[in-house]
């Protein structure tokens, strides 16, 4: 048990939502900051969470958090994150990723309170020069949402330059899953990811979906991508914090399996969790859309002394698919 007090922002969103349940359960006091614009109240299933309904971007709200409370570090999930979105609204994930969480930062520097951990991305490495990618792969983001993830990382390192922020970049690749007993799980509007809108289509509550591009340099034609259990991303969350809060060195860690998976795979294996026929359409290339993406999770692994549990993408599906079909009977409320 720890009386550590942990702010977490965007807390009742996806990944939020899980890590905010694995560091409660652990005896973590928590803090969540969420508008809800994304997130639901009902992810938060502690009783002993205290959940703040507002914006990271009200800096009054902000500087009371910190006023009222002993912050002794900062998880921070709060971020837009629809690729398409940023490409025709850069504005709003400029305000959003980069302007609002400058508030955090000064309310953090003012108040003594140094550890920063920060739900970054690989798309801040843009389209890959080279597969799997480790953490010194070169960044170069190709749309407005990476760009945004990628200036609050330069941005944290001069705050840690200046002011002694410590931090822990983690990088995710393709987040997916739901909690093993299928209380909380992904619930997107819209949805984007492929394992949720393959089992939209199977449910009936999408007439199908498009695999795009099926003539890509890779076994099946198909992209490859690296699907991370969303509970396994939680786990790095707390190995990070646990890491900071040790004093040890600021660290960059790219948070994937290792392991590739065709779309045409997932589809697969959908099928076989499931026992039911994916209802598909084939469409043309996405531009920007490269044949692999896939992490070298070595550095996570040596540093934080974490890796994935779930490697199998079954599992993963396995997880997901539990829950959809527990909100479809309304076991489930969000």
């Amino acid at each position: 048990m720890t009386n550590k007090k942990i702010l977490i922002t965007g807390g009742a969103g996806y990944i939020g939502s899980h890590t905010v349940r694995l560091l409660a359960d652990i005896g973590y006091q928590l803090i969540v900051l969420d508008n809800l614009v994304y997130g639901h109240r009902e992810a938060i299933l502690n009783p002993e969470v205290e959940l703040i309904v507002g914006d990271l971007g009200d800096k009054e709200l902000t500087g009371r958090i910190f006023e009222y409370h002993e912050i002794e570090a900062v998880i921070h999930f709060a971020a837009y994150a629809f690729v398409g979105e940023s490409v025709t609204d850069p504005e709003k994930y400029y305000q959003n990723n980069i302007a609002a969480p400058l508030n955090l930062l000064e309310m953090m520097r003012k108040n003594g309170c140094h550890n920063f951990i920060f739900s970054s991305t690989c798309a801040t490495y843009g389209n890959p020069q080279y597969v799997p990618i480790d953490e010194n792969h070169p960044q170069n983001p190709i749309n407005p949402y990476g760009q945004s993830k990628l200036m609050l990382e330069k941005i944290i390192k001069d705050y840690a330059h200046a002011y002694g922020t410590k931090y822990a970049f983690l990088r995710y690749f393709n987040a997916s899953g739901a909690a093993t007993d299928g209380l909380i799980g992904e619930d997107h509007n819209p949805e984007t990811h492929l394992i949720p809108l393959i089992l939209d289509a199977v449910n009936g509550d999408r007439p199908h979906i498009t695999v795009f591009g099926t003539d890509y340099d890779t076994p099946d034609g198909t992209c490859i991508r690296d699907y991370i259990h969303v509970n396994d991303l939680a786990t790095a969350h707390l190995a990070a914090l646990e890491h900071l809060a040790e004093g040890k060195a600021s660290v960059i860690c790219n948070l994937g399996t290792g392991v590739g998976v065709s779309v045409k795979e997932m589809i697969h294996v959908a099928e076989e969790v499931t026992g039911k026929i994916v209802p598909l359409v084939y469409g043309e290339r996405r531009a920007g859309d490269p044949p692999y993406l896939y992490a070298n999770p070595e550095h996570a692994k040596n540093i934080l002394g974490w890796e994935a549990k779930y490697k199998n993408v079954k599992d993963i599906v396995a997880h997901a698919w539990a829950w959809k079909t527990g909100l479809k009977l309304g076991k489930y409320s969000t």
